[in-house]
């Protein structure tokens, strides 16, 4: 297992979370945060890549 470096003040805020929203536990809160976040970078890459191949054929100005 990695161990991460969080400021302690947004880890109470990120446990806090994970109970009001019924995760199992903080770790597994935070897990999905960052899946999440991954997941919705990937799709604005996929987007601009699109945009790009788009704006190539002439089809986007």
């Amino acid at each position: 297992m990695v161990k991460v470096k969080i400021d302690p003040a947004l880890f109470d805020r990120a446990k806090r979370a994970a109970e009001a929203a019924g995760y199992s536990s903080v770790e597994e809160f935070i897990a999905d945060c960052i899946e999440k976040q991954i997941q919705r970078l990937k799709v604005e890459q996929d987007e601009a890549a699109v945009s790009d191949q788009l704006r190539g054929l002439g089809y986007v100005e």
